[in-house]
């Protein structure tokens, strides 16, 4: 099979006679050429099949029209959403969007933030892996004056934007919702790094037992290495097979909740007449899964797109280069009330 060749101005210019710079300029309709030429210039590209490396000219002038998206990963629907959400508000700004994974690792999160430093984006919108303590790695970004956005998954020390839910607040609002139906020995999930999101739900969740008066045990505290079916399955079993197994379990993640409670009915457990269940983040799942799955809402799209309206809007400032910025938005959260839990 024969091999295209790229059409480049040097071709339109050997085959025109005419210098390179004189090219550059006609298909940009400068004012120093003739519209006579400008248009030979142009039939001519167009005969040629002539397209224009925009990237290349990019580059040169430093300002890559996209928006680089480092994620954890695109297959909770979560973070799908979270990346619908991007999309719509770049695109609508005329910017691309370019989308990496860490697969919750620390280090291929380094190697990315240098590949996206490399491809010279205009801002990056990042959410941590799991294994990220060090985030010393996202200080070019502010040295290049680089737009920078952390949203869900945030570092607590790095002053740049971020865009987050008060998942302290949503995890005291899960568990409180559980107490209200009546759960008296209740257990949870948990993952992540200190001062992660995963983290700070299970403070909510100890400060709700705590402000209603029940005891709070080590031994109803189940740790996870990732967010997955197959880990929550065995966190699951370990705790619905104590001595004293718990009437009620909250679950930081649908995934973790839709594992939790086929979990249990394989062990002989009713949904959630025996154990009342809750999840978060709303994703399809939920509604799928028999019964239905109470969970928090996680305003993913939103986020997404407040993520990027702030990378766009920052691109638009007149912000000096290592000038400190912080700005913290908030997003609510909602307690959805479905069969899992409803044991009133």
């Amino acid at each position: 099979m024969k091999k295209t060749t790229e059409v480049t101005i040097y071709d339109i210019a050997k085959k025109l006679n005419l210098a390179t710079s004189t090219i550059s300029r006609g298909l940009k309709d400068h004012h120093t050429i003739s519209k006579k030429t400008i248009q030979k210039i142009k039939k001519t590209a167009s005969e040629m099949g002539y397209r224009p490396n925009n990237l290349a000219a990019s580059l040169r002038g430093n300002k890559m029209k996209t928006i680089g998206v480092l994620l954890p990963t695109v297959t909770q629907p979560f973070l799908s959403s979270l990346i619908s959400g991007i999309e719509v508000a770049a695109q609508k700004a005329g910017y691309t969007v370019l989308i990496m994974q860490s697969h919750d690792s620390y280090e291929e999160e380094v190697n990315l933030t240098q590949s996206l430093y490399d491809n010279r984006v205009s801002g990056v919108i990042c959410s941590l892996a799991m294994e990220t303590k060090n985030t010393d790695h996202f200080k070019r970004f502010i040295d290049n004056n680089t737009a920078l956005v952390f949203v869900d998954r945030v570092p607590k020390s790095f002053d740049t934007f971020h865009v987050v839910i008060d998942n302290y607040d949503a995890g005291y609002k899960a568990t409180k919702h559980l107490i209200s139906q009546g759960c008296k020995r209740i257990a949870h999930i948990t993952a992540g790094q200190e001062f992660s999101i995963y983290y700070e739900r299970k403070q909510g969740y100890l400060a709700a037992l705590k402000d209603h008066n029940l005891p709070i045990e080590d031994e109803l505290i189940a740790r996870v290495n990732t967010i997955t079916y197959e880990q929550a399955t065995k966190a699951c079993e370990k705790l619905l097979k104590l001595k004293n197994p718990p009437d009620g379990i909250f679950a930081p993640g649908d995934i973790l909740g839709v594992s939790t409670i086929q979990t249990a009915k394989k062990l002989g457990f009713k949904i959630p007449q025996e154990l009342a269940v809750i999840g978060f983040n709303d994703d399809p799942i939920s509604k799928i899964i028999d019964p239905n799955l109470s969970t928090i809402t996680h305003p993913a799209f939103k986020m997404g797109q407040t993520s990027a309206e702030i990378v766009l809007k920052n691109l638009k400032s007149s912000k000096k280069k290592n000038e400190i910025v912080k700005q913290i938005t908030y997003l609510n959260t909602e307690v959805l009330v479905r069969e899992s839990s409803m044991k009133n």
